[in-house]
């Protein structure tokens, strides 16, 4: 017998409408006449999200992530304040670059997680992600951003409930620098320039 996601998945209905209707309240404001049309908005809204993304069982906890918003708040900052102090003292290092880094984590959701925190961390942005080898581009390719990675892949594991499998090398041996130079090598200047 055929039951609609709203009845398979209660929990994941009500959540989903409470999280509609806090947008449609946020968007027109706490006017009650708004319901009219609000309302089946946010039913519709709510049965087509259940249709489009089936519900998923997920370990994500409130203790997890009381645990995990702290490190993603001083994480964010001190990657503000790194290409800050890039741009105001143009004396540290920059020599940008990629690199390849193996993620263990499992579920799609934990993966999206982690790839949008990667640029938040001090320097680096994600930039690709095939398989299970995310490009992360550095500001400095000479700085080791593998440890950074994995603690916020363990992090993000813990947030989800995953453990992770061990990986002997995360990251391949090459970084590969934007400007087509070595690591060891210094960009050519243009004539004419200090």
């Amino acid at each position: 017998m055929y039951r609609h996601p709203a009845f398979a998945h209660p929990r994941a209905a009500t959540g989903r409408a409470i999280g509609f209707a806090l947008v449609w309240l946020i968007l027109v404001g706490p006017d009650a006449a708004s319901w009219i049309v609000g309302g089946p908005f946010v039913v519709a809204a709510t049965l087509a999200s259940l249709k489009l993304s089936k519900p998923r069982d997920r370990n994500l906890s409130v203790s997890s992530l009381a645990v995990f918003v702290p490190y993603f708040l001083i994480e964010s900052l001190r990657g503000g304040i790194d290409v800050a102090a890039r741009v105001l003292f143009p004396r540290l290092r920059v020599q940008p670059g990629n690199q390849e880094y193996r993620v263990s984590l499992r579920s799609p959701e934990a993966r999206l997680v982690f790839i949008d925190s990667i640029s938040l961390l001090p320097g680096t942005l994600s930039a690709d992600l095939r398989g299970d080898l995310v490009t992360v581009h550095a500001l400095d390719v000479r700085t080791d951003v593998v440890e950074g990675l994995a603690t916020l892949e363990r992090r993000v594991a813990a947030l989800f409930g995953e453990s992770l499998e061990s990986v002997s090398d995360r990251t391949t041996a090459e970084h590969s620098p934007s400007d087509g130079t070595s690591v060891h090598e210094t960009p050519a200047r243009p004539e004419g320039r200090p």
